[in-house]
């Protein structure tokens, strides 16, 4: 069945890939972004969450939509409900979330927008992935002191993390917006294997042939190392994140991406040396 798909943040981390998946797979795709950026073969709509003049004409003839939060807000349910009322309201039967596997239904940031999903739309997922791959080998900050001073900052301490990949997440995506049957509850999307921040940098140096240093901060250490670029309140946000993955939140590994895609998800090492194939996308520290 070919179905119309907004996909919000479609030139982003997720979107764009998901973009991608939806129209070869003969999908029709209503690209969002603020811009409204041409995406090859899907149709280019302009939207801000911030802009709720934008709203409608996003929406256009839509029947599902993937949610990609407002970058940076602590407290999203407050633009995100009323876009997700109108959404309903134009036809949009199905809505997947992208919310995060620290961030439970009812629970801060997204976990609002997650406890009204059920309640808003007849065919639902969420998506809580842990912490991506791509924080290291694209455009993240992770990645920036990888190439700027060979070093990692955290407050993870000797916690471990399932980081999983975005291509790993676009297909699980792709799934519960096309599927006959919407998935109807919250996936938590893991790579295959739990791993420190020490692990990480070991690996990376590995792939780059330089030493990569884990520097490990406290949690107040790295809220103010954030905060110089980042709200105060979103740097307190992520620098708790740190913290609870410190104490053993993410410490686990889910089945979820190969029980829904029939494939296993990718290896951190694996991601990596596909990054360095793609014109050297990881960043090589100087």
């Amino acid at each position: 069945m070919t179905t119309t798909a907004l996909v919000l943040g479609a030139t982003g981390t997720t979107g764009g890939r998901l973009t991608a998946r939806l129209l070869a797979g003969g999908h029709r795709v209503r690209a969002a972004s603020r811009g409204a950026t041409a995406v090859g073969g899907a149709t280019p709509v302009r939207f801000d969450w911030y802009d709720p003049g934008t709203w409608q004409g996003a929406v256009g003839d839509a029947d599902r939509v993937y949610l990609v939060p407002p970058l940076g807000a602590t407290s999203p349910a407050d633009t995100m409900l009323p876009f997700l009322r109108l959404a309903r309201a134009a036809g949009v039967r199905r809505a997947v979330l992208l919310s995060s596997s620290a961030i439970p239904a009812g629970g801060p940031a997204t976990g609002l927008v997650h406890q009204a999903l059920p309640g808003l739309f007849p065919e639902w997922a969420v998506l809580r992935p842990s912490w991506f791959m791509q924080n290291f080998t694209g455009d993240h900050m992770h990645a920036h002191t990888v190439r700027d001073e060979a070093a990692l900052y955290s407050a993870t301490g000797e916690g471990r993390v399932g980081f999983v990949d975005a291509d790993d997440i676009a297909e699980v995506a792709l799934h519960a917006l096309t599927d006959t049957h919407a998935p109807g509850t919250d996936l938590v999307l893991t790579g295959p294997e739990a791993l420190r921040f020490d692990d990480v940098a070991a690996i990376l140096g590995d792939a780059t042939g330089r030493t990569v240093t884990h520097r490990r901060l406290t949690r107040a250490q790295m809220r103010d190392r954030l905060a110089a670029s980042l709200p105060a309140e979103f740097a307190g946000l992520l620098a708790d994140m740190d913290d609870a993955i410190a104490r053993g939140a993410e410490d686990r590994t889910t089945d979820t991406v190969l029980r829904l895609t029939g494939r296993p998800p990718r290896d951190f090492r694996t991601h990596v040396a596909h990054a360095l194939g793609e014109a050297g996308a990881v960043p090589v520290p100087r």
